[in-house]
Protein backbone atom coordinates (compact mmCIF):
# COMPACT_ATOMS: atom_id res chain seq x y z
CA UNK A 1 0.00 0.00 0.00
CA UNK A 2 1.44 3.50 -1.45
CA UNK A 3 4.78 1.63 -1.68
CA UNK A 4 4.77 0.39 2.25
CA UNK A 5 4.29 -2.44 4.17
CA UNK A 6 1.13 -2.52 6.65
CA UNK A 7 3.14 -2.15 9.94
CA UNK A 8 4.75 0.69 8.05
CA UNK A 9 1.70 2.82 7.49
CA UNK A 10 0.28 1.62 10.88
CA UNK A 11 3.47 3.08 12.30
CA UNK A 12 3.42 6.31 10.96
CA UNK A 13 -0.42 6.39 12.09
CA UNK A 14 0.42 5.72 15.49
CA UNK A 15 3.27 8.32 15.65
CA UNK A 16 1.66 11.00 13.99
CA UNK A 17 -1.65 10.49 16.56
CA UNK A 18 0.93 11.36 19.29
CA UNK A 19 2.59 14.09 17.42
CA UNK A 20 -0.63 15.67 16.95
CA UNK A 21 -1.79 15.43 20.42
CA UNK A 22 1.77 17.38 21.67
CA UNK A 23 1.18 20.01 19.13
CA UNK A 24 -2.00 20.92 20.34
CA UNK A 25 -1.20 20.76 23.91
CA UNK A 26 2.17 22.67 23.55
CA UNK A 27 1.83 24.74 19.98
CA UNK A 28 4.98 23.35 18.25
CA UNK A 29 7.05 19.76 17.91
CA UNK A 30 5.13 17.76 15.44
CA UNK A 31 7.34 17.88 12.55
CA UNK A 32 10.14 17.06 15.13
CA UNK A 33 8.20 13.89 16.88
CA UNK A 34 7.34 12.16 13.71
CA UNK A 35 10.69 13.44 11.84
CA UNK A 36 12.53 11.58 14.64
CA UNK A 37 10.39 8.44 14.76
CA UNK A 38 9.69 7.85 10.98
CA UNK A 39 13.51 8.01 10.68
CA UNK A 40 13.61 4.79 12.89
CA UNK A 41 11.55 2.42 10.15
CA UNK A 42 11.15 4.93 7.01
CA UNK A 43 13.74 6.52 4.60
CA UNK A 44 14.71 9.86 4.69
CA UNK A 45 12.37 11.53 1.47
CA UNK A 46 9.17 9.45 2.64
CA UNK A 47 10.06 10.65 6.37
CA UNK A 48 9.75 13.97 5.17
CA UNK A 49 6.77 14.13 2.77
CA UNK A 50 4.73 12.02 5.07
CA UNK A 51 4.81 15.34 7.37
CA UNK A 52 4.04 18.06 4.91
CA UNK A 53 0.31 17.70 4.62
CA UNK A 54 -0.40 17.20 8.59
CA UNK A 55 1.95 19.96 9.24
CA UNK A 56 0.08 21.98 6.65
CA UNK A 57 -3.63 21.21 8.32
CA UNK A 58 -2.66 21.21 11.93
CA UNK A 59 -1.04 24.83 11.42
CA UNK A 60 -4.30 26.39 10.12
CA UNK A 61 -6.27 25.27 12.19
CA UNK A 62 -3.39 26.48 15.06
CA UNK A 63 -3.20 29.82 13.42
CA UNK A 64 -6.70 30.68 13.13
CA UNK A 65 -8.37 29.32 16.45
CA UNK A 66 -8.95 33.06 17.42
CA UNK A 67 -9.82 34.14 14.80
CA UNK A 68 -8.13 35.49 11.56
CA UNK A 69 -7.77 38.76 13.32
CA UNK A 70 -5.65 37.94 15.80
CA UNK A 71 -3.66 36.15 13.17
CA UNK A 72 -3.14 38.76 10.83
CA UNK A 73 -1.74 40.70 14.29
CA UNK A 74 0.98 38.07 14.91
CA UNK A 75 1.78 38.18 10.92
CA UNK A 76 2.35 41.56 10.88
CA UNK A 77 4.30 41.88 14.29
CA UNK A 78 6.38 39.12 13.57
CA UNK A 79 6.82 39.70 9.69
CA UNK A 80 10.83 39.82 9.61
CA UNK A 81 11.35 36.60 10.82
CA UNK A 82 8.09 34.62 8.67
CA UNK A 83 9.71 36.36 5.64
CA UNK A 84 13.13 34.74 6.22
CA UNK A 85 11.48 31.58 6.82
CA UNK A 86 10.12 32.04 3.69
CA UNK A 87 12.77 32.75 1.48
CA UNK A 88 15.42 30.35 2.75
CA UNK A 89 13.29 27.50 3.49
CA UNK A 90 12.25 27.23 -0.48
CA UNK A 91 16.33 27.59 -0.92
CA UNK A 92 17.47 25.61 1.27
CA UNK A 93 14.32 22.79 -0.16
CA UNK A 94 16.25 22.54 -3.54
CA UNK A 95 19.24 20.95 -1.82
CA UNK A 96 17.77 18.50 0.63
CA UNK A 97 19.40 15.55 -0.91
CA UNK A 98 23.18 17.40 -0.92
CA UNK A 99 23.42 18.81 1.97
CA UNK A 100 25.05 16.40 4.43
CA UNK A 101 21.96 16.26 7.67
CA UNK A 102 24.49 15.12 10.23
CA UNK A 103 26.13 18.37 9.68
CA UNK A 104 22.80 19.86 10.12
CA UNK A 105 21.48 17.82 12.63
CA UNK A 106 24.23 18.91 15.16
CA UNK A 107 24.25 22.48 14.01
CA UNK A 108 20.29 22.56 15.30
CA UNK A 109 20.58 20.29 18.03
CA UNK A 110 23.29 21.74 20.39
CA UNK A 111 22.46 25.12 20.45
CA UNK A 112 18.86 24.10 20.99
CA UNK A 113 19.96 21.86 23.69
CA UNK A 114 22.51 24.48 25.49
CA UNK A 115 19.57 27.16 25.43
CA UNK A 116 16.66 24.99 26.91
CA UNK A 117 18.98 23.33 29.82
CA UNK A 118 19.95 26.92 30.81
CA UNK A 119 16.96 28.17 30.91
CA UNK A 120 15.27 24.80 32.63
CA UNK A 121 17.99 25.75 35.06
CA UNK A 122 16.53 28.63 36.30
CA UNK A 123 19.40 31.51 34.51
CA UNK A 124 17.84 33.84 31.67
CA UNK A 125 18.51 34.61 28.54
CA UNK A 126 16.46 37.77 27.90
CA UNK A 127 16.91 39.83 24.31
CA UNK A 128 16.97 43.57 25.28
CA UNK A 129 14.21 45.69 23.20
CA UNK A 130 16.83 47.09 20.27
CA UNK A 131 18.34 43.48 19.66
CA UNK A 132 15.25 42.32 18.84
CA UNK A 133 14.40 43.12 14.91
CA UNK A 134 17.98 41.74 14.21
CA UNK A 135 17.58 38.43 16.47
CA UNK A 136 14.35 37.73 14.97
CA UNK A 137 15.58 38.17 11.68
CA UNK A 138 18.89 36.14 11.93
CA UNK A 139 17.24 33.28 13.55
CA UNK A 140 14.15 33.61 10.22
CA UNK A 141 17.54 32.91 8.42
CA UNK A 142 18.09 29.93 10.51
CA UNK A 143 14.96 28.26 10.58
CA UNK A 144 14.27 28.57 6.73
CA UNK A 145 17.47 26.99 6.14
CA UNK A 146 16.94 24.32 8.43
CA UNK A 147 13.63 23.95 7.26
CA UNK A 148 13.79 23.29 3.62
CA UNK A 149 16.01 20.27 4.32
CA UNK A 150 14.51 18.58 7.52
CA UNK A 151 10.86 20.20 8.00
CA UNK A 152 12.14 21.72 11.03
CA UNK A 153 12.03 25.40 11.32
CA UNK A 154 10.09 25.71 14.88
CA UNK A 155 12.90 25.50 17.39
CA UNK A 156 14.37 29.20 16.51
CA UNK A 157 11.11 30.81 16.50
CA UNK A 158 10.48 29.06 19.83
CA UNK A 159 13.70 30.33 21.66
CA UNK A 160 12.78 33.94 20.56
CA UNK A 161 9.47 33.65 22.02
CA UNK A 162 10.90 32.46 24.55
CA UNK A 163 13.70 34.82 25.02
CA UNK A 164 11.80 37.83 24.95
CA UNK A 165 8.61 36.35 27.38
CA UNK A 166 5.81 36.28 24.93
CA UNK A 167 2.50 34.96 26.61
CA UNK A 168 0.81 31.66 26.21
CA UNK A 169 -1.82 32.81 23.99
CA UNK A 170 0.53 34.91 21.67
CA UNK A 171 3.14 32.26 21.98
CA UNK A 172 1.01 29.40 20.58
CA UNK A 173 -0.49 31.88 18.18
CA UNK A 174 2.34 32.87 16.34
CA UNK A 175 3.82 29.22 16.64
CA UNK A 176 0.72 28.76 14.18
CA UNK A 177 1.23 31.09 12.27
CA UNK A 178 5.23 31.09 11.45
CA UNK A 179 4.13 27.30 11.04
CA UNK A 180 1.17 27.77 8.48
CA UNK A 181 3.16 30.27 6.10
CA UNK A 182 6.34 28.06 6.43
CA UNK A 183 4.12 24.84 5.92
CA UNK A 184 2.62 26.20 2.89
CA UNK A 185 6.39 27.02 1.47
CA UNK A 186 7.31 23.71 2.39
CA UNK A 187 4.82 22.28 0.62
CA UNK A 188 5.27 24.02 -2.92
CA UNK A 189 8.88 23.92 -2.61
CA UNK A 190 8.62 19.82 -2.33
CA UNK A 191 6.24 19.62 -4.94
CA UNK A 192 9.11 21.11 -6.95
CA UNK A 193 11.40 19.18 -5.57
CA UNK A 194 10.12 15.71 -6.16
CA UNK A 195 9.63 14.74 -2.34
CA UNK A 196 5.86 15.34 -2.56
CA UNK A 197 4.97 12.94 -5.98
CA UNK A 198 2.41 10.29 -6.96
CA UNK A 199 3.85 7.71 -4.42
CA UNK A 200 4.15 10.00 -1.36
CA UNK A 201 0.95 12.85 -1.69
CA UNK A 202 -1.69 10.21 -0.60
CA UNK A 203 0.11 9.02 2.20
CA UNK A 204 0.81 12.52 3.30
CA UNK A 205 -2.74 12.99 3.00
CA UNK A 206 -3.75 9.79 4.66
CA UNK A 207 -1.36 11.00 7.89
CA UNK A 208 -3.59 14.45 8.08
CA UNK A 209 -6.77 12.76 9.54
CA UNK A 210 -5.08 10.73 12.94
CA UNK A 211 -2.61 14.37 13.03
CA UNK A 212 -6.52 16.60 13.18
CA UNK A 213 -8.02 13.88 15.68
CA UNK A 214 -4.35 14.42 18.00
CA UNK A 215 -4.60 18.47 17.70
CA UNK A 216 -8.13 18.18 19.17
CA UNK A 217 -7.22 16.34 21.98
CA UNK A 218 -4.19 18.31 23.10
CA UNK A 219 -6.10 21.80 22.41
CA UNK A 220 -8.45 20.71 25.44
CA UNK A 221 -4.94 19.59 27.57
CA UNK A 222 -3.53 23.33 26.18
CA UNK A 223 -6.80 25.18 27.86
CA UNK A 224 -5.70 23.93 31.27
CA UNK A 225 -2.39 24.45 31.48
CA UNK A 226 -1.26 27.96 32.79
CA UNK A 227 1.63 30.10 31.22
CA UNK A 228 4.62 28.92 33.36
CA UNK A 229 3.54 24.80 33.03
CA UNK A 230 3.17 25.46 29.34
CA UNK A 231 6.98 27.33 28.86
CA UNK A 232 8.48 24.55 31.24
CA UNK A 233 6.96 21.84 29.00
CA UNK A 234 8.30 23.59 26.45
CA UNK A 235 11.62 23.63 27.61
CA UNK A 236 11.38 20.29 28.27
CA UNK A 237 10.19 19.24 24.93
CA UNK A 238 13.00 21.43 23.60
CA UNK A 239 15.73 19.61 25.60
CA UNK A 240 14.40 16.59 24.27
CA UNK A 241 14.33 17.64 20.82
CA UNK A 242 17.92 18.77 20.90
CA UNK A 243 19.36 15.83 22.56
CA UNK A 244 17.76 13.66 19.64
CA UNK A 245 19.07 16.13 16.90
CA UNK A 246 22.74 15.37 18.00
CA UNK A 247 21.78 11.79 18.91
CA UNK A 248 21.13 11.77 15.00
CA UNK A 249 24.17 13.79 13.99
CA UNK A 250 26.35 11.43 15.87
CA UNK A 251 25.12 8.47 14.58
CA UNK A 252 25.24 9.06 10.93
Amino acid sequence: MFGLDLWQIGMATAVTLVAGFVKGAVGFAMPMIMMSAFGSFLPAEVALALLILPTLFTNIAQAFRQGWRAAWESTVAYRRHIAMVVVFLVLSAQFVTAIPQAVMYLLLGGPILLFALWQLAGRSLAIRIEHRARVETVLGVIGGLYGGISGIWGPPLIVYLLSIGAGKAETVRVQGVVFLIGAVSLTVAHLTSGVLNGATLPLSAAMVVPAMIGLWAGFRLQDRLDAVRLRRWTLVLLVLTGFNLVRRALAF
